[in-house]
């Protein structure tokens, strides 16, 4: 299982947006699979079994943290550093400060856009055009119809597409002619 890691770490950040919520999923996959070792060596592509079980498990755990009315987050606004990609952390090759700004503020709103996404398309975004499955083998991995997949990949999609379209800002707070403060509430 040790070769996977990394690979059910970064679909786990993926899924969840969150260092510490993808590092709990991985670790919940490893508490419940570590008495079962001997079964896993019998799994002929452990990678992608791995990673169905995986998604099931963030699958269940979003479900139950939507049906919970306690369950706080950290809201994006006091978010720490914590929650960066850990792949942003490592030196940038970039030439001017300017575009390396530029870039992580489009993976900031990128995050940001994901993370507004439902669970299922999520993860299919993220299996789909970051990892590189193809559908078919997405078929197998999540146990759902090649059509079902193309239908949350175009939705989730077009989600994408409008959520970054919108101007950063315009989720918060605007100020008009009058100096008077407007609020605008998303739906």
């Amino acid at each position: 299982m040790y070769p996977h890691l990394d690979h059910l770490y970064r679909f786990a950040y993926r899924m969840t947006g969150t260092r510490e919520d993808a590092e709990d999923l991985v670790q919940d996959l490893l508490v419940k699979l570590y008495p079962r070792q001997r079964e896993l060596e019998a799994v002929e592509q452990l990678r992608p079994w791995l990673t169905r079980v995986l998604y099931r498990l963030g699958v269940d755990r979003a479900r139950s943290q939507s049906r919970n009315p306690l369950a706080l987050r950290q809201d994006a606004v006091g978010a720490e550093d914590s929650d960066v990609d850990p792949l942003e952390r490592l030196p940038s090759h970039e030439p001017e400060p300017s575009a390396a700004l530029e870039r992580h503020w489009t993976q900031a709103r990128l995050l940001e856009a994901m993370q507004q996404l439902s669970v299922e398309h999520r993860s299919v975004i993220a299996l789909h055009m970051v990892e590189g499955y193809a559908l078919n083998e997405l078929e197998d991995l999540l146990q759902t119809p090649v059509g079902t997949l193309k239908s949350r990949l175009h939705r989730a999609r077009a989600q994408l597409k409008a959520l970054l379209q919108r101007e950063p800002n315009q989720d918060h707070q605007r100020v008009n002619t009058r100096g008077q403060r407007k609020w605008n509430v998303v739906k």
